[in-house]
């Protein structure tokens, strides 16, 4: 008997039978749904159950539908699949403007109106006092020149808000010398090229200022410690910064000098969470999207504290996060299988279960958009899984055996994933 199609998924075809095998003190067990089997030893009479629950899902207006994955990325996150048609809708031609929201200035009346009410929307989500602003920024690639400590640390900052690229370093050099912009590998899409003017721990300083390869990218300078020390052509840079505790002030000012049209928007990703606020908002507010966050979490932890130690969650309960559930498998060795098998689900696949690269294992992020009904079916597909393993355990446990004869061998008795695969089947028969 060969088999090429996985256990798991053999399993999981039929999620709604029930069947229990017994095996005897058969000598000669005949067949078990047409398959041979024969034992080179007596042993124990062993009963396998084989079996799984079907978990309802809601009404289809709450589901999501089938031609859509769940995802359970960190991010990119899934959206809201109401929103996402509403803005398909909403892409060729925006409230009878005769132009996509991606056409817009963001300095017209149209596109002022969707920013409005998007800062609107989310002052009443968060009950935002009168003496705040919001503020929708732009997650853009940045180049940075490391010609020391301070634009090292820069660096490291900038991971926080941005894409950093550290396109030159003079750490090999022990940060003694700065290179020229004629030889810098620069990223062609690079909204910015930052460098830090003076280094004051290591003594090195820019003598000129060239404006970057990309005319696009926009060159900003750190000049804490050279502000106000020589004359700068100020029209070279985007941005300049500086403490002015060096050469202008005491401690504690910052100098920022920027040019004016540096505040164009991010205008569709700012349209697309208007659309998102809305919707939080016709949902009832954030009380109500935390009741449903806390039932959808709480379905997928009971299903790990209940599974017996084959699911484990590190996190202390009274901290757990509503968000990102990481877990891990008793065996390490079944994550790979586990996030194969979750990806073939038949009708529709979950995707991105994996845990961070940092400490992996398993995370499922189950943010506002992520339905109740794909919870349910993680959680659904969890108890299969962990089912299934059972079965498998406890007949490499109970030393199941089949004859196996080779092409061009001899016979012999072997312990294989074959005789898993008859327990299986018959299941599934």
């Amino acid at each position: 008997m060969t088999t090429t199609t996985s256990l798991n998924s053999l399993l999981l075809r039929n999620p709604n039978r029930s069947t229990t095998i017994r095996f005897g003190k058969n000598p000669n067990p005949s067949r078990v749904n047409g398959v041979n089997l024969s034992s080179g030893r007596r042993y124990k009479p062993i009963s396998i159950t084989c079996s799984t629950t079907q978990v309802e899902c809601p009404p289809s207006s709450a589901a999501q539908s089938l031609d859509r994955v769940f995802n359970f990325a960190a991010d990119p996150a899934t959206l809201p699949e109401n929103v996402l048609k509403r803005a398909q809708s909403e892409l060729y031609n925006w409230h009878g403007s005769g132009m996509s929201v991606m056409e817009m200035s963001h300095r017209g009346k149209e596109f002022l109106s969707i920013i409005q009410k998007a800062e609107s929307d989310l002052k009443a989500l968060l009950d935002i006092p009168t003496e705040y602003v919001v503020l929708f920024l732009q997650d853009d690639l940045v180049d940075i020149l490391v010609t020391g400590s301070w634009g090292d640390k820069a660096f490291k900052e900038a991971q926080n808000f941005c894409k950093p690229s550290v396109i030159w370093s003079g750490k090999s050099k022990k940060y003694t010398k700065i290179p020229s912009f004629d030889g810098l590998d620069q990223n062609p899409d690079a909204k910015y090229l930052h460098i830090c003017a003076n280094e004051t721990i290591h003594g090195v300083e820019f003598k000129n200022y060239r404006t970057p390869k990309n005319k696009d990218t926009l060159l900003i300078a750190d000049m804490s410690s050279n502000f106000c020390s020589k004359p700068v052509d100020v029209s070279k840079f985007g941005l300049i910064y500086a403490g002015a505790q060096k050469n202008v002030g005491p401690s504690g000012v910052t100098i920022v000098i920027v040019r004016k049209d540096l505040n164009t928007p991010p205008c569709y990703g700012i349209y697309m969470c208007g659309l998102v606020f809305e919707d939080l908002l016709a949902q009832g507010g954030l009380k109500e999207v935390k009741k449903k966050n806390i039932k959808k979490a709480q379905i997928l932890y009971d299903a790990i504290d209940e599974s017996n130690g084959f699911y484990r969650c590190p996190v202390e309960k009274p901290v757990r996060s509503l968000m990102n559930v990481p877990f891990t498998l008793e065996k390490s060795d079944l994550e790979a299988e586990f996030i194969k098998e979750a990806a073939k689900e038949k009708n529709q696949k979950m995707i991105q279960p994996k845990g961070h690269i940092s400490v992996g294992g398993m995370r499922a992020s189950i943010y506002n958009a992520m339905p109740l009904a794909g919870v349910e079916k993680l959680v659904a597909f969890m108890k299969d899984f962990q089912r299934l393993e059972q079965v498998k355990m406890s007949a490499w446990s109970q030393g199941a055996v089949i004859r196996d004869r080779p092409s061009g061998s001899g016979s012999g008795y072997r312990t294989s994933q074959k005789t898993v695969a008859i327990l299986v089947l018959s299941c599934l028969a």
